[in-house]
């Protein structure tokens, strides 16, 4: 049945390309009426497509004039004629679709197409990258083509401040990473003022290396924190409790589900080493919870494999890419766990203020597309979380790369000294290698060995990740031999003979010049140098056989492999791949199966030597089926992180739309007398119920209810000869004339900014207490399956009903606040949210800047989240920094540090 469905699904593939190809022929068609414009008259063609566009024309209709300008403008401007291929691949863009075009076919030039034709809207186009290095080089790159067309590029980088990222945004096209853009999002649907926000809208993403962010990194939600409190102490207890328990008697671990869980014996061990009698009878889950986090990062989680230590802190490392992923952290307490392993300073843990998963951001976009050179193998989770259908493009020259069949060793160390010996023949006759490694710890034991057997090599991995880009680009020259992790470098091309660009660089530092303050003529030189240089050992390259890649171990997933072995052969060159296994590598053991049992069992009975390898097809295809497993199981997971989410996301767009409204104006005053009836309504059938007698009705209790919401006393009395309607009547009326007289002495304007400020804050503080709730209901709420119970559902019901009582008593906390604070005029204080030195009574806030941007007022934090949800413990990534403690302290109020003086004495000084 699948081969049936594969040959169905590559019949409707080559009807598609078909038809692009026909697309092709019509921008081809107009070619020649664009080259003979000139400069002025190509330019103002952007005019005219728009006119057309607000005329009611369709971009399709556009599309193939649209695409010749712009490839004429390419040529201009960089020298570079898109191929026929790579205006397909635009095509397809534009359509909405996943271009899957090979490593180096130009996919950063082919986004220009479908960017520039979808800019034409006005709307904006977001071009998406992996990394802050490649959305500063692809904007300022092929920005040149776009400004030459008279359209303006924006570019979003970390830690950029707020009045930098507005105009980015409103450019017409804009690059940035996917965590920036994600982010934002959040940030603007956490501000207090309209001005605040930067984001314009999701017109059309085109989103670079799209598996790398679409699927890799789905599994990590994106988080904005602000910090909690918990004891450090705690986990230094813990992670000394669980030091040196044994496997599968203390505690069992199945590192495939990525599960550990104490034993009883173990369980005892640990309540013993911290003086508790039973972790399982703390109600809060609190113990449970720190019990596993230190089980987790005491046995699954290993220096220089998941995380490094550098600085004294423990960083996180992107197991697809290699790269230490800056800011972020485990949520839940594990990121401490491991600093209390580390013995580095412990952090406190944060509190979610703001979260979505990467999978429903980018389904925020009216039309997302994506390029990468690996798509297929993920073909059907593209089209079922996203709805994107995955268009191979053909390449512009045939590929000669050779890939060679697997070898297998039977141990790591056989594994480890075949690849060096494969290197040193390789460099001995000058070609190029590139050693693709799963962890750190695998490329700095393979950097050893090539030690000791003298072979001049560079290692590129997460430790040195800011040279990334220069170490790849130049992996292709004559006898390079460089080691990477997989992905790194991932976006740069390797050119055979070197880059001649990274070249020069190297040569003017080499003759004492700053490559940043060289001259026009110094810079001239150095590049004729260089490419006369590149040129040269081009030539010695090709004839050595092209760029060799070897891979030392498998991936869990097929299409990380597939981009190493793309790392060789591009643009029609020659190249070889190779990868070398081994019985002990993680994916074998853990995912082998029957098919890599009956090889051991083989190497075995006929007493091979370990530095013997088998090359056969049943090794291929044993590994192949190992990784269809794991890209299930990964699969799975990410489904079960959308599952999750997608509980909240109509949630988190009811409260966005609302927050939305309120920034835009929305009439709080005019609504004002609605909300209080449904509140007073709500509270009177609590406290006297209709079908109940009258004479249990708890008129105390409401009578107290409402002072406690007006924070006054001289409100109607009920008693039991009232109807409950007249009841509602004579409250309400009371409620609403205590609101207008309010207004009426601040003023209407006044009371107007005063209500949206405090119903931000209301829905805010709501909203996030809402978000630690459902973050502690998806820590438990997998036990519900030993009951018999499906815990999604279950997850569903609460959350329902916790949301439900979120919208119920969120007008009610805003009239309580409305209602009883009072502002006190302090001139001297600068204007924060349009509340002059509002002494603010109601919910607390986290307050503070992000960076030196000027934040909303609650926002404080930043970070980025990964891993599982539900039923595991979800494991999430945030950046998150300190709130400022002295945000709403009233001027004459004392000052918190507890000095005994006066805020405005002490620390609001000269605030």
């Amino acid at each position: 049945m699948p081969n049936l469905f594969s040959r169905l699904m590559s019949k409707g593939a080559d009807k598609q390309l078909k038809e692009f190809r026909k697309i092709a022929d019509q921008v081809n068609d107009q070619e020649q009426t664009f080259h003979a414009m000139d400069d002025e008259e190509l330019r103002s063609q952007t005019a005219r497509f728009r006119e057309r566009y607000d005329n009611g024309e369709p971009l399709d209709d556009i599309l193939p004039e649209a695409f010749a300008a712009m490839r004429e403008a390419s040529s201009r401007t960089l020298g570079m004629r898109h191929f026929d291929v790579q205006v397909i691949g635009g095509i397809a863009l534009h359509r909405g679709m996943i271009a899957e075009m090979k490593t180096g076919e130009g996919k950063t030039l082919v986004s220009t197409l479908a960017g520039y034709l979808n800019a034409i809207s006005g709307k904006g186009v977001h071009i998406v990258t992996v990394n802050d290095y490649l959305a500063k080089r692809d904007s300022q790159w092929m920005g040149q083509v776009y400004r030459f067309m008279g359209m303006d590029v924006g570019l979003l980088q970390n830690g950029m401040r707020l009045p930098d990222k507005k105009p980015a945004y409103s450019a017409d096209v804009t690059y940035g990473t996917n965590s920036e853009f994600g982010f934002d999002y959040l940030r603007d649907n956490m501000v207090t003022r309209a001005d605040m926000r930067v984001q314009r809208g999701h017109n059309f993403a085109i989103v670079d290396e799209v598996d790398s962010i679409l699927i890799d990194e789905a599994r990590t939600p994106l988080i904005i924190s602000g910090a909690g409190t918990k004891s450090a102490s705690t986990y230094k207890d813990f992670a000394r409790a669980v030091r040196g328990l044994k496997p599968d008697v203390d505690f069992e671990m199945d590192e495939a589900k990525h599960t550990i869980a104490a034993t009883d014996t173990g369980l005892k061990k640990i309540e013993r080493a911290l003086g508790i009698d039973d972790i399982y009878a703390d109600m809060s889950g609190q113990l449970v919870n720190h019990l596993q986090q230190a089980l987790k990062a005491q046995y699954m989680f290993h220096r220089d494999q998941q995380y490094v230590v550098a600085d004294g802190e423990v960083k996180i490392v992107d197991e697809f890419t290699g790269r230490i992923m800056e800011g972020r952290r485990y949520s839940e307490g594990l990121h401490q766990a491991i600093e209390a392993k580390e013995g580095v300073l412990i952090r406190e843990e944060n509190q979610t203020l703001a979260t979505i998963t990467l999978q429903n951001y980018f389904r925020l976009y009216d039309k997302l597309s994506g390029m990468t050179g690996t798509a297929m193998t993920e073909d059907a989770e593209f089209r079922e979380i996203y709805n994107l259908p995955v268009q191979a493009i053909p390449p512009n020259k045939p590929v000669i790369r050779v890939d060679h069949d697997d070898l297998v060793y039977k141990t790591v160390d056989a594994k480890f000294n075949a690849v060096a010996d494969d290197v040193v023949a390789r460099h001995e006759k000058g070609q190029p290698v590139l050693v693709g490694t799963v962890s750190i710890e695998n490329s700095e034991k393979l950097s050893r060995i090539l030690d000791k057997r003298g072979i001049k090599h560079q290692v590129l991995n997460a430790k040195f990740h800011e040279r990334e880009a220069q170490i790849v680009a130049q992996a292709g020259r004559e006898g390079a031999v460089t080691i990477a992790t997989n992905m790194a470098g991932r976006g740069t091309d390797i050119l055979l003979g070197g880059n001649p660009q990274f070249l020069a660089s190297d040569l003017l530092a080499r003759d004492g010049v700053d490559p940043e303050e060289a001259t026009p003529e110094q810079r001239e030189a150095a590049l004729d140098e260089a490419k006369e240089t590149c040129e040269r050992e081009k030539e010695h390259v090709l004839a050595a056989g092209g760029l060799c890649v070897i891979g030392t171990e498998r991936h869990e997933s097929r299409r990380i492999d597939n981009q190493l072995r793309g790392r060789s052969g591009r643009q029609g060159d020659p190249g070889e791949t190779q990868f070398y296994l081994s019985l002990e590598d993680n994916l074998m053991r853990l995912f082998g199966g029957e098919r890599m049992d009956r090889i051991a069992s083989m190497m075995d009975k006929y007493d091979m030597p370990d530095d013997m390898p088998i090359q056969a097809k049943i090794v291929t295809k044993a590994v192949e089926s190992a990784q269809r497993k794991v890209e299930q199981i990964n699969f799975s997971m990410r489904k079960n992180v959308l599952d999750y989410d997608d509980v909240m996301n109509k949630q988190r767009q009811v409260i966005y739309e609302e927050r939305n409204k309120i920034l835009d104006g929305k009439d709080l005053v005019a609504h004002v007398e609605e909300v209080t009836l449904d509140t007073v309504q709500r509270r009177v059938a609590e406290f006297c119920p209709e079908d109940g007698d009258p004479e249990t009705w708890d008129f105390k209790g409401l009578s107290k209810w409402l002072q406690e919401l007006t924070g006054r006393t001289d409100g109607p009395a009920a008693n039991e000869d009232m109807e409950q309607g007249d009841i509602v009547d004579a409250i309400d009326e009371y409620v609403v004339s205590c609101y207008h007289e309010k207004s009426e002495r601040l003023s209407d304007e006044i009371m107007q900014q005063l209500s949206a400020q405090v119903m931000l804050r209301v829905i805010d503080t709501r909203w996030m207490s809402y978000l630690q709730e459902m973050d502690y209901l998806k820590t438990g709420i997998g036990l519900r399956g030993f009951g018999q119970r499906d815990p999604l559902v279950e997850y569903k019901t609460e959350a329902f009903a916790a949301f439900t009582e979120l919208v119920n008593t969120m007008y009610e906390d805003f009239l309580r606040t409305i209602l009883r604070i009072e502002l006190a005029v302090a001139p001297q204080q600068p204007e924060d949210d349009g509340l002059r030195g509002a002494h603010y009574s109601g919910p607390e806030e986290v307050d503070g800047d992000h960076g030196n941007r000027r934040a909303p007022s609650h926002l404080k934090a930043a970070g980025q989240g990964g891993g599982t949800p539900a039923p595991s413990k979800p494991m999430t990534y945030r950046k998150s920094e300190d709130p400022d403690p002295y945000v709403g302290v009233g001027r004459n109020d004392p000052c918190p540090c507890g000095s005994g003086k006066k805020f405005k004495n002490c620390h609001g000084r000269n605030r």
